[in-house]
Parts: C-alpha cells; sequence; structure tokens
C-alpha cells in the first residue's frame, strides 16, 4: 500500500498549481477525474496495468474528449507518484488508447477573413461606438490570437502608451506579452476616444463581470459574419484564434514562437492546434532545404 490515495492525488493537485500554474477549472476537472479513476480502482495510487486497462470498458459511454483528459490526468497522477518515489512504476501505458484524435477547429480563409475586416472597418467608418468596439474585438482576436476570455476581460491598464504589446494574464494567472498589429493599435486608439465610463476594463459593460460577456462576444461576431455573408455557424472567437495560428504558420512562422503567442505550457498544444497542408510543408522542404534544388550525381 503506498498511502492514502486521496491525500497523494491532493499532493498532486498542488504541485500542478504552484509549479505549472494550472487554472482552477484545470484542476477541478482533475479532481472530479481522479475521483471517478478511485471509484473504479480502490487504489489509486496503487492500481498496476490490468486495472488501469479495464476502465476501457468502464469508461467506454464517454466522450472522447472526457476520456482523453481522464487519461491525460491519471498519466500525470502516476508520473507525480514515479517522480516523487513513491512508485518504482509507472502503469499508465496501460490506459484506454484514445478512439479519435483531438478534433481541429473549423477554419477561416485568408478570404473569408478579409471579408470580415473590411465589413467591420466600413461599419467603424460611421464613428459609432458600437461598430468601433466591435472592430477593435475582431483585430485583436485574428491580429494577436487572444483567447476570448483573455479578450473581454482586458484592464484598461493592459494597453500600452508606446509599446506595441498587449500585457495578458492568461491560463493558471500566467502573463505573457502579445504583439499587437498596427491596424489593431489604430482600432484601439479609436475606440478609447468613444469608449465612455470609468470602468477599468477595456471593453466594459453594465453587467455583473462589469466587461463585455463572451457570450456576448460570441453573438456579435456570429452577426457580423451573417452581414459579410458567411454562414455564422462558421465563425467564433475561438476560430479566430486558431485562423491567427494557422496563417502565421502558413506564412512560415517558428512553432516555438507560436506556443509562446498562443501562451501555450506544452508545445504539443500547439501542434495540435495549428496545421498546415501537406503540400506546404513539402513545397517548404524543396524550397529551404539546403540540398533543394541539387541533383545527385
Amino acid at each position: 500500500m503506498i498511502g492514502a490515495g486521496e491525500d497523494l492525488a491532493e499532493r498532486f493537485l498542488a504541485v500542478l498549481a504552484v509549479e505549472r500554474g494550472a487554472a482552477a477549472n484545470t484542476l477541478a476537472a482533475y479532481r472530479r477525474d481522479l475521483a471517478a479513476a478511485r471509484e473504479q480502482l480502490g487504489d489509486l495510487a496503487g492500481a498496476d496495468g490490468p486495472a488501469l486497462a479495464g476502465l476501457g470498458e468502464a469508461w467506454s459511454d464517454l466522450a472522447a474528449s472526457s476520456l482523453a483528459r481522464r487519461c491525460s490526468a491519471l498519466r500525470q497522477f502516476y508520473g507525480f507518484l514515479v517522480d516523487e518515489g513513491l512508485r518504482k512504476d509507472d502503469p499508465s501505458g496501460s490506459l484506454p488508447k484514445l478512439r479519435t484524435r483531438r478534433p481541429l477547429p473549423r477554419l477561416l480563409s485568408h478570404e473569408d477573413v478579409e471579408r470580415l475586416l473590411v465589413l467591420a472597418e466600413e461599419e467603424a467608418s460611421t464613428g459609432r461606438a458600437d461598430a468601433l468596439r466591435m472592430l477593435t474585438l475582431l483585430e485583436l482576436l485574428y491580429g494577436s490570437g487572444l483567447r476570448a476570455s483573455e479578450l473581454v476581460s482586458l484592464p484598461l491598464a493592459a494597453v500600452p502608451r508606446d509599446a506595441p504589446f498587449l500585457h495578458v494574464t492568461g491560463k493558471g494567472g500566467q502573463q505573457r506579452m502579445v504583439p499587437v498589429s498596427g491596424r489593431a493599435r489604430q482600432a484601439l486608439s479609436r475606440w478609447l476616444e468613444v469608449r465612455r465610463g470609468q470602468s477599468k476594463f477595456l471593453f466594459p459593460s453594465s453587467g455583473a463581470s462589469g466587461h463585455l460577456t463572451r457570450v456576448r462576444l460570441f453573438q456579435l461576431l456570429r452577426a457580423l459574419a451573417l452581414r459579410a455573408g458567411i454562414d455564422p455557424t462558421r465563425v467564433s472567437p475561438h476560430v479566430l484564434r486558431h485562423a491567427f495560428a494557422t496563417h502565421l504558420l502558413e506564412g512560415g512562422a517558428d512553432l516555438r514562437v507560436l506556443q509562446t503567442l498562443l501562451g501555450h505550457a506544452d508545445i504539443a498544444t500547439t501542434q495540435i492546434y495549428t496545421h498546415v497542408e501537406s503540400s506546404r510543408l513539402v513545397e517548404l522542404v524543396n524550397a529551404r532545404h539546403p540540398l533543394a534544388g541539387k541533383r545527385g550525381g
């Protein structure tokens, strides 16, 4: 017996919080996942490979994303036990294999994004505050790759006076500096001229949170898409963040740089999040490899 499994689970979660800066929502989800595993396994910390393999049948009704998260929580938990010298072996290799790959987000083409931007700029030319806000939101989503939650809760203090960066607090309270394009800076400047009130938030609201909500941002984007003649079901804050990442990668951005811009703790998340057509990868190798164009003797 390796000690109280529940206590060890809490120690593991504490490490995630302190050393990796895991967000409260992530910790709560992992706590539920470990509790669910304990219900099936009994002795969570001492479970062996065959016991973990049996979780596949016990969790057969779970959605692929939920199964993936539970398996991830358990892999990290058993890795923690090994690192702490509490187990000599790691049984997580016996966990159920995922049924499907994590689906990639829907993607907007360059032309789609341009249509959205052109319409938003046309509407903002009227000087209406709501139109200027919409243009600013769009420019920051696509131009800086912000998460919806990061964007709507931006404090006014995050907007720099001179430097072309935003100071963003992301998942787990991790802070990063996000470049702001010249277009986005112009939109920000125009929005600040008409923004009213003394709120500490860049995009204030009269609601309980004090700032624009993610739901309202979602609604505004879909309404803009509809006016632009784009299927609104294809447009969301997450889709625009994905377009930011994918279009940068297609333009030759380094994956590590992209990881920093997106605020991903793990490069693997960036690799899943972004994709480039295989034909473009072939073109890149043919054009940039030192041996490109050389023929064998």
